[in-house]
């Protein structure tokens, strides 16, 4: 595995494995606030801080991660361990991002599975959701000025909104789609490139073998045991793996779409829980995954079955990122020059864009109204809200979370924990009233 360490380009060095421990624990520690606060952080300890990486390495990395399925930052963050310290590196990296979040969901999801179904509980969890709304939309806006910035790419964007919200074409699909459509439109090459011709590939595809082999071995020794719930969980989040383009917010209402409709093994009010329980811990929102994983494995077999159903999750869905990384960060300096792989990048983000504002409607219908009546003509699939069951209580928790983030620029952990609070005196002033939608 040595001939996987990367020449040293910026100069200064490869630095101590204490001191990268340090670091990339500090990073975990503080990756509060979803991956625009994550790679800022990043930025200033690697690039203005200590020089590991240079502005150019840096961003060139950061097109190249949000291109690859799974979470951008937490795979930023393996790259930039590799890129110092080869595997050994780029291991320390990766999981001291994961890491920290991952017991602090365990512990959330053993505690929901327990107290979750109680009053109070609801109530406070009815702050932390009108809270994610807010969260969600705000990423929408900033998501998009980003990335919307072509005629196309707001047709990409619309055309994903609509194909997910009013047709229920499969996300996958629509990713897939998008990727094509980017890549036939672009034709303009980088400027910059590093690395001029073809690559050797053999490398990446040892480290793609033996990877895969490693992502499988839970799923086998689940199978070669007869443990199905553990090979329908594996499997399932096996192929989260693989289409989650764009982050948790991108895939989460396919992910319901699944783990409600198909497996049953979350309620989705359940699974808005997850989300903005996920929202309240360190480390990249796709591990909403191990909180939906434990849950369903509470509801399989108590607390231990929880546990490994947490640790399968999380295995499936973190082996990818490090394979990607590993595999693909040696080429990062050619891709840069492919133009219809830059285009097929801009295609995904632009139907990102749509995909996002797809989850901020379902969630704000779905928080703010106690009712949803499914509608279904012909291809049409879609949902409509019963007008008289809108939720007051929800709207002005929404509107104070908005205003704490927007106008007092309140931290998101402060916020996060003020709604909480307001919705527990909510319940505490009016037990009776039915703050909890009906679905």
């Amino acid at each position: 595995m040595a001939r996987l360490r990367p020449p040293s380009r910026s100069g200064h060095g490869t630095p101590p494995i204490t001191d990268m421990i340090r670091v990339f624990g500090r990073i975990g520690l503080l990756s509060f606030g979803g991956p625009a606060a994550q790679i800022a952080l990043m930025h200033k300890e690697l690039v203005e801080s200590r020089d590991w990486l240079t502005e150019q390495q840096f961003l060139r990395a950061l097109s190249f991660c949000m291109l690859l399925p799974g979470p951008e930052a937490m795979q930023l963050a393996t790259y930039a361990g590799w890129k110092r310290h080869g595997v050994v590196g780029g291991l320390i990296g990766g999981l001291l991002f994961v890491i920290p979040g991952a017991i602090v969901i365990a512990i959330l999801a053993l505690l929901y599975g327990q107290y979750g179904n109680l009053p109070v509980a609801q109530a406070m969890f009815l702050g932390i959701k009108a809270t994610v709304v807010v969260i969600v939309i705000n990423a929408l806006v900033k998501i998009s000025g980003r990335a919307l910035v072509q005629t196309w790419h707001w047709l990409v964007a619309l055309a994903g909104f609509v194909a997910l919200f009013l047709f229920a074409i499969p996300f996958p699909i629509v990713i897939a789609f998008a990727a094509m459509i980017g890549a036939s439109v672009s034709t303009t090459v980088p400027q910059e490139t590093d690395i001029k011709g073809h690559p050797d590939l053999s490398q990446s595809g040892r480290v793609i073998a033996i990877g895969a082999t490693i992502w499988a071995a839970p799923l086998v020794a689940a199978y070669l045991l007869d443990a199905p719930f553990m090979v329908d969980l594996g499997l399932f989040f096996s192929k989260l793996a693989v289409v989650t383009f764009g982050g948790a917010y991108a895939v989460l209402a396919y992910m319901t779409q699944e783990v409600v409709g198909s497996y049953g093994w979350l309620t989705t009010p359940q699974m808005m829980d997850a989300l903005g329980l996920a929202e309240t811990t360190p480390g990249p929102l796709i591990l909403v995954t191990q909180f939906v994983g434990m849950l369903a494995g509470m509801a399989e077999g108590g607390i231990a079955t929880a546990l490994l159903a947490g640790a399968i999750t999380l295995w499936v869905t973190f082996v990818p990122c490090f394979i990607w990384i590993f595999a693909g960060a040696p080429l990062i300096d050619w891709l840069e020059g492919r133009p219809r792989l830059q285009g097929a990048l801009h295609g995904v983000t632009a139907a990102v864009v749509g995909v996002i504002a797809n989850l901020s409607l379902w969630f704000s219908l779905h928080v703010f109204f106690r009712m949803l009546h499914p509608v279904q003509s012909g291809p049409l699939q879609t949902l409509v809200p019963e007008l008289q069951s809108i939720n007051p209580v929800a709207v002005g928790l929404a509107a104070i979370a908005a205003i704490a983030m927007q106008r007092a620029r309140l931290s998101l952990p402060i916020v996060l924990a003020m709604s909480a609070a307001l919705g527990f005196l909510v319940h505490l002033a009016a037990p009776s009233f039915q703050i909890a939608p009906s679905l």
